[in-house]
């Protein structure tokens, strides 16, 4: 645990993840899965992730925090649309900080260069999702202004399913 000194001198900064960064990117989202006790559904390779995130058509990307020198956290996003508003908004997909880094501000400041984006982009939201178990993220969203989307129930088509329904008559 850090003490009271290191906390004062500590620095963090936000950058945008580049090609390089995707070793660091893989890690921390093993790092995450762990957490949500979802790592056995965790596929993603270097390879695949390096394609996705910078190759010809970009599908997210990347924030990583750093405290001091040190990959502190991250915040995976991609661009959505609002029928309703009838304009972009922002997914946020992942939101990871560190343990050791927690409660340090780095969530929040990640959180806050998301919405920067979000604004120069003329985006009117960001959304992202929570595991209902995850009490202490649920908390600290609410104290930025966030409210759940309690009657709305996300649903998911993947693998064998998603095949047939591709290949369907």
């Amino acid at each position: 645990m850090l003490d009271s000194e290191d906390r004062v001198s500590t620095t963090i900064r936000i950058e945008r993840a580049t090609a390089a960064d995707v070793p660091l990117i893989i890690a921390l989202i093993r790092e995450l899965a762990e957490y949500e006790h979802l790592a056995p559904q965790m596929s993603a390779t270097e390879d695949v992730l390096r394609a996705s995130l910078f190759g010809p058509r970009p599908a997210a990307e990347v924030l990583i925090a750093y405290a001091n020198d040190e990959p502190a956290g991250m915040a995976i996003f991609f661009q959505n649309f609002s029928s309703f508003l009838g304009v972009a908004g922002l997914y946020l997909e992942d939101l990871f900080v560190r343990p050791v880094w927690r409660r340090h501000g780095i969530g929040r400041l990640l959180l806050k260069e998301l919405a920067k984006i979000a604004v120069a982009r003329g985006c009117g939201r960001v959304e992202w999702a929570v595991l209902d178990w995850n009490e202490p993220a649920i908390r600290f969203y609410k104290t930025l202004g966030a409210r759940a989307m309690d009657e709305w129930t996300v649903f998911r088509l993947t693998g064998e399913p998603m095949r047939r329904l591709a290949t369907a008559p």
